[in-house]
């Protein structure tokens, strides 16, 4: 019988670990998951205005998320409206960044927002216990139903 309790420990000791990494990577993203200001060449910015270039003969209409710009020679994303308003692109540090929801340029370049807050719509916001942003921007729990840890009525 102590064997075998012995194995099943032993056994336990090495799967749990791996159970929890698992899990903890599935759900611990809504605080960091920088969706929205990584460059990838594949996600862009629709511009509601189109930008016109001297360069070529058709207005930009799209930007590519942290497409690269130079705020006094070619600054693509002057204060610059995209996605329905739901975005307003600045040059910051050679880098178009929306600081409507960039928490690393929150509101302005270089506001950083602190650990457990993201940025929502420019002003750094606790996703942790607040039920209007709980786990992340705009998701509201239900009347009554507290915000605990980013998730509604945790228990």
């Amino acid at each position: 019988m102590a064997s075998i309790l012995l194995k099943f420990t032993t056994i336990l000791c090495f799967i749990f670990p791996f159970l929890l990494i698992s899990n903890a990577n599935q759900n611990s993203g809504f605080l960091y998951d920088d969706e929205s200001e990584d460059i990838n060449d594949n996600e862009y910015y629709t511009l509601d205005t189109p930008y016109s270039n001297l360069r070529t003969k058709y207005p930009i209409t799209k930007i590519r998320k942290g497409a690269s710009c130079d705020a006094k020679s070619n600054n693509i994303c002057d204060g610059v409206s995209a996605n329905n308003g739901t975005s307003m692109l600045y040059c910051c540090k050679k880098h178009c960044r929306n600081i409507l929801g960039d928490m690393n340029n929150c509101g302005q370049c270089q506001k950083k927002c602190k650990f457990g807050q993201r940025c929502c719509g420019g002003v750094c916001t606790d996703v942790v216990y607040n039920p209007l942003h709980c786990g992340k921007c705009n998701k509201a729990c239900l009347p009554g139903v507290p915000c605990d840890f980013g998730y509604c009525g945790y228990a």
